[in-house]
């Protein structure tokens, strides 16, 4: 991801820690020498907040400074990833609103991100949904106008959502007119992938399902590359995340194909 991550003094403790966190991710790590330099505060404080955002999942202190969760290969839990840029998230299952079918058949993958569009699901349509997602289905199942399938399979304890060959021979015989998919990291260079291989073949396999595919991932989620791939951009056909990505990465995102939404 290009640009900068300025950091201001005089900010509320969660605040700071969100654009520490911020700058994590874009550097790599921080150190604590250098943020209470930058913050203006004392160590023991810069120190306190990486605590917080150690328990929150986020990073995981190491001598001097810490390193986000995601550059070690891990993968927070559902509960953890609920909390993290909610406003970011509940803006792009707005936007995503735009892309569901008047009526038809559509495909929900797991994450917190999806779970925001769940939410949001409009009850005067009449809509054929699948998920491989338990929170996602308990949702979904309280709505008079959706006829919910629950895709089958091991249940992966982290996020909650169907895998393993089971879930993928449900999907294939699948057709649905649109797939929401969630990403932990989007790039030019690597395309769409995840921690977990058998759930990236999962997400795959809702791509691949759908007539037309629509990312939603928050900004934090571009320039990173995970483990397993499940598609390359010109896969998908939407990709839509938060007003926090840098123009010049929506350029060349498109350019790779996919169409761009910052809501």
């Amino acid at each position: 991801m290009c640009g900068d991550v300025r950091l201001n003094s005089g900010m509320y403790p969660a605040e700071r820690q969100q654009q520490i966190l911020a700058k994590a991710r874009l550097d790599g790590r921080v150190d604590v020498a250098a943020l209470a330099d930058e913050l203006a505060v004392t160590p023991e404080t810069v120190r306190r907040d990486l605590t917080v955002l150690e328990r929150h999942g986020v990073l995981r202190r190491v001598h001097g400074g810490a390193i986000p969760v995601e550059r070690l290969g891990l993968e927070p839990a559902v509960a953890v990833r609920e909390g993290v840029l909610v406003a970011e998230k509940e803006r792009i299952a707005k936007a995503a609103l735009d892309e569901l079918p008047d009526e038809g058949t559509v495909a929900v993958d797991a994450g917190t991100t999806t779970m925001r569009l769940v939410e949001v699901f409009p009850v005067d349509r009449e809509l054929t949904v699948v998920t491989n997602s338990l929170p996602h289905a308990v949702r979904l199942a309280g709505l008079p106008n959706v006829t919910l399938h629950v895709v089958g399979g091991r249940v992966r304890q982290r996020t909650l959502a169907a895998v393993d060959e089971a879930a993928q021979a449900f999907l294939r015989d699948l057709f649905v007119d649109v797939a929401f998919v969630g990403a932990n990291g989007v790039s030019v260079q690597r395309g769409l992938t995840t921690p977990d291989r058998s759930e990236a073949a999962v997400k795959a396999a809702f791509v691949s399902s759908a007539r037309r595919a629509v990312i939603l991932a928050d900004h934090t989620k571009f320039g990173s590359d995970h483990f397993a791939s499940f598609g390359t951009l010109t896969d998908v056909d939407t990709i839509i995340t938060d007003s926090g990505l840098e123009a010049d990465v929506v350029a060349d995102i498109e350019a790779a194909g996919p169409r761009v939404v910052r809501a």
